[in-house]
Parts: structure tokens; sequence; C-alpha cells
């Protein structure tokens, strides 16, 4: 592993009129579960198909129908917890969350409250190279997704659409201990990357596979750590949750909005009224949606349709051994084995597929420093440009690596390296064969470049006294070899011969 310092929770300090305060954060991320079936039903979970296309006859309560558990969504559940360094509670239990929404068929929701499957674990949030926070998570309960209202077809008619009702789901409930907007942005980030690792959750926002409800409260200095001694809620001061987050950016104009509007409340003597809130990107301000329920409220009870789940630690171990490399295990990696600068190694492992690329691209060309340099900063420069992703490079693995070969062998100058680079991205072809054909290959010939150091001397007398009273000057007489040469001479045998011929 990297050798991080591990700092605790630095809180954001927001001064107000009359008083410094500071932000508490809990989270409660919703991620869709990646399996090709829902929750209770074998129901598809395709995203964008028609309307009400994929409803089983358990997804719209029709009666007498029973939800079947789908044990892959549990086995998914599982790999999240271990990825997540939680414990797996062997005995969990599914309750009915009762509440009545349109598009929610049963009038309730199986859920899981007393029970969970998942406890604690952790997530180490990088804010910094070297430096990252730990948030605990304090569990993860498996539930189903409710359908979708739609409000803007007709002026006078709402829809339902209940494709989605009995998607399964996992609630990751963190502890309150991000302290900050970015932080809380850096915190659904790591998770969001966690999740893609595992297989577990798309992580796709835009289509809400992944969506964050942020409970934002302010205290006044000193009043969390008198909450960590004594884990007593009411030291945090009273929290507002708003819902459905589906954006890094938005997450943290909600908080710092919310938390000014906390603030100028109770210094005009006022009292923070629990409830849920909506955040308005337009007017970049919350509003109230409704006041927050307790678990009272919703009426939970074990669901009467699915006996308690028992899992066998034999199994949970089975799933432990197919866990792959996760983010930062292999940020360490590519540090120690690839020689990789912290930073370097993030970006190249900020997404599987990119590390995949990197890596066969190192295997290939022998040189892992050399290879993140061209994957980083031509590769995903130039997909950045196209608005593309590593999937759909039209560069391979393979000719990247031919690439850098060429430059390791001296058969071509890191400039000339960039056109071939450009060549084979937007016309394809092996990189050995572009350079043969169109007769780029480096000039290593010392005879040949002495000759036309020599020209180049010959025809500036002037800048020879100039470069001979400031050696910095000799430069000029590189860049003249180099051009006459059309780029091809070998630049570090140009500089010798310069320096040699000037009597540097």
């Amino acid at each position: 592993m990297l050798d991080l310092a591990y700092e605790p929770p630095k809180p954001k300090v927001i001064a107000g009129a009359t008083h410094d305060w500071e932000l508490v954060i809990g989270m409660e991320v919703h991620a869709q579960i990646s399996s090709r079936a829902k929750l209770f039903s074998g129901a598809s979970t395709q995203f964008g198909a028609e309307p009400n296309s994929n409803v089983s006859f358990v997804d719209a309560a029709m009666p007498g129908m029973l939800p079947v558990i789908n044990e892959f969504c549990i086995e998914q559940a599982v790999r999240t917890g271990l990825g997540l360094k939680a414990h797996i509670n062997l005995r969990s239990a599914f309750d009915r969350k009762n509440y009545f929404y349109p598009d929610l068929p049963q009038g309730y929701q199986i859920s899981q409250l007393y029970h969970p499957l998942v406890g604690e674990g952790e997530i180490l949030v990088d804010m910094e190279p070297g430096i990252a926070r730990r948030v605990r998570i304090e569990r993860i309960h498996v539930e189903q997704d409710a359908g979708k209202s739609i409000h803007d077809m007709d002026p006078a008619m709402s829809f339902v659409d209940l494709n989605r009702t009995g998607v399964a789901l996992m609630e990751i409930v963190s502890r309150p201990d991000i302290r900050g907007p970015e932080e809380a942005a850096a915190y659904v980030a790591k998770l969001r990357q966690i999740l893609r690792y595992l297989g577990t959750c798309d992580g796709n926002m835009q289509n809400g596979n992944l969506r964050a409800d942020v409970n934002v409260s302010v205290c006044r200095p000193g009043a969390y750590e008198k909450y960590q001694e004594t884990q007593d809620f009411s030291h945090l001061g009273t929290r507002c949750e708003i819902k459905n987050m589906n954006s890094m950016r938005f997450i943290q104009q909600a908080i710092d909005h919310e938390a000014r509007r906390q603030i100028q409340i109770l210094e005009g003597g006022g009292a923070v009224v629990q409830e849920t809130r909506l955040y308005d990107p337009d007017k970049g301000e919350t509003r109230s949606m409704r006041s927050k329920e307790e678990a009272h409220d919703y009426r939970y009870f074990p669901d009467p349709d699915l006996l308690p789940l028992e899992i066998e630690q034999a199994w949970i171990d089975g799933i432990r051994d197919t866990l792959p490399e996760l983010p930062d295990e292999k940020k360490s990696r590519f540090v120690k084995d690839f020689g990789l600068s912290e930073y370097d190694a993030n970006v190249l492992t900020a997404e599987v597929a990119n590390a995949v690329y990197f890596e066969a691209v190192a295997a290939e060309c022998g040189d892992g420093k050399m290879a993140a340099n061209w994957v980083i900063n031509e590769l995903f420069g130039r997909l950045k440009k196209d608005d593309r992703d590593i999937t759909e490079s039209p560069v391979s693995p393979a000719q990247l690596a031919g690439l850098v070969n060429l430059i390791k062998a001296g058969d071509i100058s890191g400039k000339i390296a960039k056109d071939v680079f450009e060549t084979v991205y937007t016309e394809g072809g092996d990189p050995a064969a572009i350079v043969e054909e169109k007769g780029l290959k480096q000039v290593t010939d010392t005879g040949e470049i002495e000759a036309a150091v020599d020209e180049v001397i010959a025809a500036n007398p002037a800048q020879v006294e100039k470069a001979q009273a400031n050696p910095k000057l000799a430069g000029w007489f590189v860049g003249q070899v180099m051009k006459a040469t059309g780029g091809k001479a070998n630049p570090k045998a140009v500089n010798e011969i310069v320096s040699a011929k000037l009597g540097l």
C-alpha cells in the first residue's frame, strides 16, 4: 500500500455573522446493483426500454404474487461489502417500509432496517497526494427501487413508469464523518470507483444508477469532538436531508447553500427543522420537500413473504477469493512496480479500463514510465479532445507500445513520434511500417549529422561568436540542424556534435 498519512476529518469552518460554524455531513448512497434481473422477480433491468415493458406481476403487485429473492443480487451486495472491508452478517432480514406513492404499486417498499446484510466498513478518501481521510460505513442494506412518476407529458395528468420498480438497490450509509462539500464529493467519487472496479454497480449517475441523499447539519467548533466521545448525536445539531443528488458538482453546491441557510436560521434565533429538501440547481438553493420521517412513521415490520436470509461463511469466503485488485492496491502497485508518481498512478487507476490499457502497453514495451507518459499525455489528451473514453480508443495497446519501442530503439525522435501517433490515431496502421513508408527513421549516422552541423556553422559566423560567448545560444544551432534534417537527426547526437564544433 502507499504510505498514506491518515488525517482525522478536517471541518470546513464557515464564518457566520456572530460565530464560526462547522459542517457535519453523512451520506446515504443508493447504488443500483448490476444485475440483469430485478431483486424479487425475473423482469429485465434494461435501461431505456419502453415504459412499463419491464414489469412482472410481482413488480405490479398483482394479488397472490410472491417475491422470490435473486441470489445474484445478494452476492453482488456481499461483494460490495467485502470491497469496503465491511462485516458481512450471516443472518439478515427484509422489512416492509410502508408509505403511499403512485409509482409504488405495493404501497410498501421491501427493505432492510433492523437486520441489514452488511455491517460496518470504511472508505479511504484521497484528498491530496499522500493524504487520505477515513470515512466509516455504518451499514449496507438491500432494497427494491420504486418506479418513476412523469409530470411533463400532459398539462392535466401524470403518468407512471414501473420499469424501475423492484430493481435491486444497495443503500450504503456512512457515519457523519464527512466535514466539507469537497470531501463529500470526493467520498462519492471514491465509492463510485470502488463499485465499478467490483462490477457491482455501473455508477452511471446520469441514468440514476448512483444517487446520494446528503444529510447536512452545522455545529459550533468543538461539538463534533464531543459527539466522538459520547456518540450523542444531539451535539451535531439538527440535520436536513437533501434527496436524490446525482452530480458531484451539485452535491457541493447543495451542501454549501444548505449549511449557510441553517446558520442564518440559528443566528437569527430560530431552530432548524428536521426535514427532507430538494436542491434546485437553476436557483442554486434547497427547498423543503416534506417533514423528515422517522422509522415509526413508516411502520416497519418483518416482511411475512420472505424468510430471514441465512448465508454460510464458506460462500462469503468464495466471493472474497474472486475480488479484483481494488483501486488503492492497484495504485500502490503501479507506484512500486513501475516507478510512477502517485499523481500518474492515480490518473491511470481512475477507471478499470484505463489501468488495463496502461498495463498492456507497459508489458509490451517494458518501460512503465514511458508508457504512462504516452498514455496520459498523448492518448488521454487526444481522447478527451474527441470526447471519447479508453474503450473507444482507435489506438490499441500494441500500437502504442510499438511506437514507444521505436523511440527506445532510437529509430524516431519524440517529435516525430507525435506525428506518427497522429497518423495511427486517425488512419490506423503499424507505427514501424508508417515510419519506414514515410522515411521518418531517425538519422543516427554521426558523419551525416556532422556534415549538417558544419553547413549550419559555416553559414552563420556571427551566430557562432554569440554562442561561444554565451553557450546557452548553442540551442539555436541544434534547432537549425534538426530543421535541416527534417527533424530526423538524433537530438542527443546533434547536441554533442554542436558543442564539440563550437568548442563549448
